[in-house]
């Protein structure tokens, strides 16, 4: 079949007609990872420590990449220190507190004339004072805190998570390297798997979102799996006479690798194919001429 590509040859030549007998043997489809995901990292540095290698099984969440990050432990060491000290507002609360007797004991003197208004004026410039200086400790406290919180997030950018729940495709990176804007590792999510098919045009309106079929892989797998239609294209492709429906494929223990051909049967679509009509079906069928 020369250098065509799999969703070429999964449509037969124009000419080789499938009797409607053998579409019970069903379609040919392939088995992909639900998604794919390329893992770069959102700062610059150089690479610490990588802790997974080529088809090593990750959980989300599970850290992938470490970076170097002596400067971002240390600035976060000195925002907990901030957060920590009590001096400044202890002090000021002292403060306030004697500010606050002063005044008490000299409203009572300045009733009694035994001290000036000017006197008690300033005294009560000092209390007032005070206080500010307890509301300006509390608030050096939330600014520490919030200075803490974040050089916690810029010391969590030094570490990459893993997105999905999957397996390490590839890995392109090594410790000691600058990555920059390229990738580092590659990620696949194998539960559930897309099972990807294209379906004769006489088919469409018969395939409907929710149904149920039934997939077997190729050898050397064997038995069938049953899958769910999730996606059905709404416009045919003129060219082949098909349109693409994507099935999901539960894969709870990831068994099942992606990548593989395999055969799709629609129990609750029975074909509508004729010789008239080109088909999806098998590029190994036997046909006249073969």
């Amino acid at each position: 079949m020369g250098n065509l590509s799999y969703r070429q040859m999964l449509v037969l030549l124009p000419g080789l007609m499938l009797p409607a007998a053998a579409t019970a043997l069903g379609y040919d489809c392939l088995m992909e990872p639900h998604r794919t995901v390329e893992v770069k990292s959102a700062i610059d540095g150089r690479i610490e420590v990588i802790n997974v290698e080529r088809s090593d099984f990750v959980t989300a969440g599970q850290p992938l990449v470490v970076f170097e990050s002596d400067v971002e432990k240390a600035s976060v060491e000195l925002a907990r220190a901030k957060t920590e000290m009590k001096a400044e507002y202890n002090s000021s609360k002292v403060s306030h507190r004697f500010a606050v007797r002063k005044l008490g004991r000299f409203d009572g003197l300045a009733e009694e004339g035994v001290v000036a208004v000017q006197t008690k004026d300033e005294v009560e410039t000092e209390a007032a004072l005070a206080r500010l200086q307890t509301v300006q400790a509390k608030e050096n406290k939330l600014l520490a805190e919030l200075e803490l919180a974040r050089a916690i997030a810029a010391l969590d950018q030094h570490t990459v998570e893993s997105p999905l729940t999957g397996v390490v495709v590839e890995r392109f990176k090594s410790p000691g390297e600058y990555p920059e804007d390229s990738a580092i590792l590659t990620l696949a999510q194998l539960d559930p798997l897309n099972v990807e098919v294209l379906l004769p045009a006489s088919m469409f309106g018969s395939i409907k979102p929710g149904m149920k079929a039934s997939v077997a892989p190729e050898s050397p797998l064997d038995g069938s799996y049953q899958a769910e239609v999730k996606i059905v294209d709404r416009v045919v492709d003129a060219s082949s006479g098909t349109f693409g429906v994507r099935l999901e494929l539960p894969n709870p223990d990831n068994k099942l690798p992606g990548g593989l051909k395999c055969v799709v049967s629609f129990s609750d679509a029975p074909a509508k194919v004729s010789r008239a009509q080109p088909a999806v079906g098998s590029v190994e069928l036997d046909y006249p001429g073969k």
